[in-house]
């Protein structure tokens, strides 16, 4: 991983355009070829950002560029989308690289990881005459929660959160991109499911064919029935 800290403007092109003056920021290069861009605030979102597959490139500043104290161009292309994410650097004030290893992956806490084992359980929810393949299906950059097949043996990848948002459409956009490439699988669909899904990862997940189902955690352990299916 390459962390920059610099003083940049940063422009993206594609399906939507958009325009971060100039200012200092962290640039974050990772391992998987994807860039965020960072400031000192907002929480943990970044301000903008490219998503995997795509390719970093250095660009020589264009002589208008150069005049204005332009040193550096970094262009992040999508490699499926042609989506462009140019960045104009002024300053570089840290530039370092990190190997931070293999990541073991995210804990998830209880609810979450009920819900994972009932919906297991319960993949009917996700497709009538569904049948489970397997729980944390692997994947080159982690496991997918559930991987299920339909009644007509079409392959499904299912994520499952708490609470549904942005990143957790990300994640399960990235885990189709490889899970598709697999002849055994493909072409495989894509489920989000949560107790509660924010209205922009709905419209994201729906743009992007993936399917969204909210989960009733109370009704999937038969707390209303009497008979409890968890505890």
């Amino acid at each position: 991983m390459r962390l920059v800290i610099a003083r940049c403007s940063v422009d993206y092109s594609g399906r939507l355009n958009a325009h971060l003056p100039l200012a200092t920021r962290l640039l974050v290069h990772k391992g998987d070829g994807s860039l965020l861009v960072h400031s000192d605030g907002g929480s943990y979102k970044p301000l903008n950002w490219m998503s995997p597959p795509c390719s970093l490139s250095p660009e020589t500043p264009g002589e208008e560029e150069a005049s204005a104290g332009v040193v550096e161009v970094w262009r992040v292309t999508h490699k499926k989308t042609g989506d462009a994410l140019r960045v104009q650097i002024y300053e570089i004030i840290h530039d370092s690289n990190h190997d931070l290893g293999i990541d073991p992956g995210l804990q998830k806490d209880g609810v979450e990881a009920d819900l994972q084992r009932l919906l297991a359980e319960q993949v009917d929810l996700i497709s009538e005459g569904a049948t489970l393949v397997r729980r944390e299906f692997p994947t080159a950059i982690g496991p997918v929660d559930l991987m299920v097949r339909d009644a007509n043996g079409a392959a499904i990848a299912v994520e499952v959160k708490r609470r549904g948002d942005i990143d957790g459409v990300e994640q399960l956009t990235r885990y189709l991109d490889l899970l598709g490439r697999d002849p055994h699988l493909a072409p495989v669909t894509g489920v989000f499911a949560a107790q509660e899904i924010k209205p922009q990862a709905r419209v994201l997940a729906e743009d992007r064919g993936i399917r969204c189902v909210v989960l009733d955690y109370d009704d999937m352990k038969g707390v209303e029935s009497g008979i409890p299916r968890l505890f």
